[in-house]
């Protein structure tokens, strides 16, 4: 098996279900162990992500509040996996920004591709990638130059107990990205890190 983001072929298995890659540092879950559509669907409806909770608002508060201090509102952003309860894009709207939504399962919105986007953001989307090079390539083809990218993911670090880590015992999770991934892919794509934190990543195109 290649890594589904830097193409390396994996040889370094950290347990049954994930190798490690050697080249980007990722985390890379074995094919075998992919759900299907229909199985990853479901287990999307079992999050509790209702927009009006203020548990949901204040937990991708820092997505939020980066772009409110970031961004205007008459720039244009995309929300690349908006889910089920698009939170962020509701409090940005609300606050008279201008937001496309898409999510594949809950919000498929093809059209999206045909626009140039100030901003991108990715809350708990990047971890579900089965081909985040596809992915990420595609996301900066329509991401202006000196737009940002906002991901909110977990990196791993080797004080995380990685057998039993919540992200790692996450069915639905496919790739688990380290500081050492998100170097590998600004370095490849000649991108600028603004923020780089465990749990939330702002990179911008040069």
């Amino acid at each position: 098996m290649e890594c589904t983001l830097c193409n390396t072929t994996l040889h370094n298995k950290v347990d049954e279900f994930y190798f490690i890659c050697d080249c980007c540092g990722a985390y890379v879950k074995h094919k075998k162990y992919y759900l299907n559509s229909e199985e990853e669907k479901e287990r999307y409806k079992e999050h509790n992500n209702d927009i009006d909770n203020p548990g949901y608002q204040k937990f991708t508060s820092p997505i939020t509040n980066a772009i409110l201090e970031n961004q205007s509102p008459e720039e244009l952003g995309l929300d690349y996996g908006c889910g089920t309860g698009p939170v962020i894009s509701k409090q940005l709207i609300d606050n008279g920004y201008k937001v496309i939504l898409h999510d594949p399962y809950f919000n498929p919105n093809e059209d999206f591709v045909n626009y140039s986007y100030d901003y991108i953001f990715s809350c708990e989307v990047f971890e579900h990638f089965y081909n985040p090079k596809r992915e990420i390539e595609m996301l900066l083809k329509i991401l202006k130059p000196g737009g940002r990218l906002y991901i909110m993911t977990h990196l791993y670090n080797l004080d995380i107990d990685f057998t039993n880590w919540y992200y790692r015992n996450d069915p639905t999770h496919v790739f688990i990205y380290t500081s050492k991934t998100i170097e590998y892919i600004t370095d490849k794509y000649n991108l600028a890190i603004e923020k780089l934190t465990d749990r939330v990543i702002i990179i911008s195109r040069k």
